[in-house]
């Protein structure tokens, strides 16, 4: 790789690190392709990414990021992201549930730095669109109870006038 060819790559890691929600670092040793190539399936699904990255590369990336940013660069590092802070976290948590060579490490949030204990709480978050869902059936359930509200007394009215003209006609 040269020089121009590393800048590059730099360039990608910042614009990565930039634009995701969050970016989990994990240890991939031992993992076959057959295994990767699952993994990164399961995280398009969800909207996310799998990268492997060079540890140098990454830690320039992260120029003044702090210490403990570039302390998650070391061994065989692979990073998960996307634009979803959630959904990157919850792929890479559970694949590691299941496969005990896949290592989450920790996470970048912003500039904050996660643990892996840090990274699994926000796995445990609903996603965005799971937010969304429930935000709008909180906004609908009052108008549907105000229309039932509503639409009750003019119900009664109806009844009561049939009735009459049950009674009448009876």
């Amino acid at each position: 790789m040269d020089r121009a060819q590393k800048a590059e790559s730099i360039e990608a890691l910042k614009g990565v690190f930039a634009d995701s929600g969050a970016v989990v670092v994990t240890h991939y040793l031992g993992l076959t392709v057959a295994e990767m190539t699952d993994l990164r399936g399961r995280l398009r699904k969800e909207g996310a990414a799998l990268k492997v990255v060079k540890n140098r590369l990454a830690q320039k990336a992260l120029n003044g990021a702090g210490e403990g940013a570039t302390a998650l660069f070391k061994g065989p590092v692979a990073i998960a992201f996307g634009p979803d802070p959630v959904s990157a976290a919850k792929v890479a948590t559970q694949y590691a549930k299941d496969n005990e060579k896949f290592l989450v490490v920790g996470g970048l949030m912003g500039e904050q730095v996660l643990d892996a204990k840090g990274v699994d709480a926000l796995a445990k978050l609903p996603s965005l669109d799971q937010l969304r869902a429930q935000l709008i059936g909180l906004i609908n359930s009052p108008a549907t109870k105000v229309a039932g509200v509503l639409q009750a007394p003019a119900a009664q009215l109806a009844r009561v006038f049939s009735a009459y003209a049950n009674k009448d006609a009876a």
